[in-house]
């Protein structure tokens, strides 16, 4: 701990406040709030203090500190999220893109309100809806909602049409109306204010309705237009009637996709689960209005990686609804946030209504947080899988990893090598192929540890990289004739191969091309161990370690480290780097593929019994002896005639399991 440090702590009040975590150069790295900044900030730096991964990280890095002072924890709430936003600091969980979130604007404020989609939520007295996570969700729930209500789409200005609100229209005022409509009216996707057809009260209705819709009050809406449809009719406009009728039938339409999911109660409710993977995290919410599922949207958050569900969730309330525009009575969450009580009185004042935070543990709340979290997984998947399909973000993630790896050309093909086991048990190696940033499943390949005894990866590294890249004898090439045969780039015979130390010719033992670049799964360590095998293989392909990178004062993983041949410090790419991100999945997949293979191959050896041993019963007896008795404690408790009665089973057969089990 420097002077400067020491001396901030010395002076920090028993005052609410935020601080700001500062690294060398002077960039923010960590913004909190605090109800007293005094015992908040010093319990970073007591000595017993037992702080996560991440946090143990971030205080190796602290080179100053500032506070802000402020009156009570909920302005300190605020200010900590204006200050992330503004900083994006480095250890926070941060909202991905949260400034960019589409919403849906209802323009009150404008004569002859428009509907329309814009990025920026403002407290302007108009309505807003949203966010949205895609533009492409909006635009499809504006034209629905156009279908549905005509409302304009122009951007014309209303005021030349509508007199004024409160009724009295200055000296020679007179509305300037076009010439004709536009197509929108004719097909019945707008009242035409733009030419007198329709009045200001007769658009406000609409409007009106269009607001209901997004509310999610569908069945005031609906009774709202039958009663029009009644009215129409009874003056005999049964063409005004037959529009509203098709109309009430396009809301029931999409109200059966929405009946599918209900709740209990006619509260709001916001419905919020995570899932989480390496250092992101989606966060999944499902809008209920009135009991009834009207949308869903998901976000993602960065910096999740050593990061509590507690504080995952926290951090997503509070730069979610500090944009929001409406706030349910309910929240139903999946895990219970850090400063429960700070952020339950902020959303109090934010809705100007009581709002309640609960975590059902059962029931019909706790399943919907299932069906919640299950979708939030599924995103996980998909943005995964999304990425890896765009190729402009692979192509542009090779050539990161060019320039940062110092690569001749971007790496075509990559191999990255894991090793899966649990206490030195079952231990079994992983081969993953990405090819232009893209997995080749039909060329991965597992290994079983066959000549490492307990969990040294190294060593296990090496032996699956010698099987890999083991070579035979071959007898020497044919010369070629004279002036013909086919030259490698360098001039030398493409069929000349590798000779070994007896001078004969070597090739691989089998027809996998050679990979651009090798990630081996682990540190220094692993490292050295797979270049050792390599140099001994004469393979000359370029090789790096990926590995979490270990904190000061803890063994467990923070971040990402890059370990290079002969470099005495581990690279570390941005957290944004595309090239990272591709590193990661690669080593995920790696992981994925091995663990998949260890948990069979223990499930094997877990399944395997004392039944295996007793000559004479084999898988047919076994499998009628499980199934009938249920384990083999009940087996050994059974009687010789018991056992003989089991369909398969004889006498003989019988004393045989009782004498081996007896032993």
């Amino acid at each position: 701990m420097n002077e400067k440090i020491r001396s901030v702590l010395n002076s920090l009040p028993h005052k609410p406040g935020i601080y700001l975590m500062k690294d060398a150069q002077g960039q923010i790295i960590y913004v909190g709030k605090a109800v007293s900044l005094h015992q908040r900030v010093r319990s970073y730096f007591q000595e017993s203090a037992d702080l996560s991964p991440k946090n143990r990280s971030m205080v190796a890095r602290v080179d100053d500190i500032e506070y802000v002072v402020v009156e009570n924890e909920i302005e300190a709430l605020v200010l900590e999220s204006n200050y992330i936003k503004q900083y994006r600091p480095k250890y926070n969980v941060l909202l991905r893109d949260d400034k960019n979130y589409p919403y849906i604007k209802v323009a009150l404020s404008e004569d002859f309100p428009r509907v329309y989609r814009v990025r920026n939520y403002q407290r302007d007295g108009n309505r807003y809806f949203g966010p949205y996570t895609s533009s492409a969700a909006v635009d499809a729930t504006l034209d629905l909602l156009n279908k549905l209500f005509p409302f304009r789409t122009c951007r014309y200005d209303g005021s030349a049409w509508a007199p004024p609100r409160n009724g009295q229209q200055p000296a020679g005022w007179k509305p300037k109306y076009l010439n004709r409509p536009c197509t929108q009216y004719y097909i019945h996707r707008c009242l035409a204010p733009c030419v007198g057809y329709a009045t200001r009260e007769d658009y406000d209705a609409i409007i009106a309705q269009v607001i209901l819709f997004l509310e999610g009050k569908h069945e005031e809406v609906l009774k709202r237009l039958e009663a029009r449809m009644h009215e129409a009719a009874e003056a005999l406009n049964f063409e005004e009637a037959a529009r509203l009728r098709d109309r009430i039938r396009a809301v029931e339409h999409v109200l059966e996709k929405q009946r599918i999911i209900n709740t209990e109660g006619q509260e709001d409710q916001d419905v919020v689960a995570l899932a989480s993977a390496e250092d992101e995290t989606c966060a999944q919410v499902f809008f209920f209005r009135a009991g009834k599922l009207i949308g869903r949207e998901y976000f993602i958050l960065q910096g999740t990686r050593d990061s509590s569900p507690g504080e995952i969730m926290a951090s997503f309330l509070q730069q979610f609804y500090e944009s929001a525009p409406h706030i349910p009575a309910e929240i139903v969450l999946e895990v219970e946030p850090d400063d429960r009580d700070m952020l339950l009185a902020w959303l109090r004042s934010r809705r100007g209504k009581a709002v309640s935070l609960s975590v059902p543990r059962r029931g019909e709340k706790r399943s919907l947080i299932e069906l919640v979290k299950q979708n939030a997984q599924e995103v996980l998947e998909q943005q995964r899988i999304k990425w890896l399909s765009d190729s402009q973000k692979t192509q542009l993630a090779l050539e990161e990893l060019q320039a940062a790896l110092n690569l001749v050309t971007p790496p075509q093909r990559i191999e990255c090598y894991d090793i899966s086991n649990i206490q030195g048990s079952s231990s079994v190696g992983a081969m993953v192929v990405f090819e232009g940033g893209r997995p080749k499943p039909a060329e991965y390949r597992r290994f079983r540890i066959k000549s490492v005894e307990g969990a040294n990866d190294p060593a296990s590294h090496q032996e699956i990289l010698r099987r890999r890249f083991r070579r035979e004898p071959q007898p020497p090439p044919s010369p070629a004739p004279p002036g013909g045969g086919e030259a490698g780039p360098d001039g030398d015979s493409l069929a000349s191969g590798v000779e070994n130390a007896e001078g004969q010719a070597a090739g691989f033992s089998h027809d996998w091309p050679l990979p651009d670049l090798i990630v081996i799964d682990g540190g220094k360590a692993q490292l050295n161990a797979a270049l050792q095998v390599l140099q001994e293989l004469h393979v000359e392909v370029p090789v790096i370690g990926l590995a979490k990178e270990e904190g000061s004062h803890s063994r467990l993983p923070t971040a990402e480290e890059i370990y290079l041949p002969g470099a005495s410090e581990p690279l570390r790419l941005p957290r944004s780097s595309q090239g990272l991100y591709l590193l990661q999945r690669i080593r995920d997949e790696a992981h994925r593929f091995g663990i998949t293979y260890h948990r069979k191959l223990r499930s094997q050896r877990t399944f395997k019994s004392q039944l295996d041993e007793i000559p004479g019963i084999g898988p047919r007896r076994k499998q009628a002896l499980l199934k009938h008795f249920g384990s083999l404690q009940a087996i050994s408790q059974a009687s010789i005639e018991e056992l003989a009665a089991v369909e398969g089973m004889t006498r003989a057969a019988a004393e045989k399991v009782k004498e081996y089990i007896g032993r």
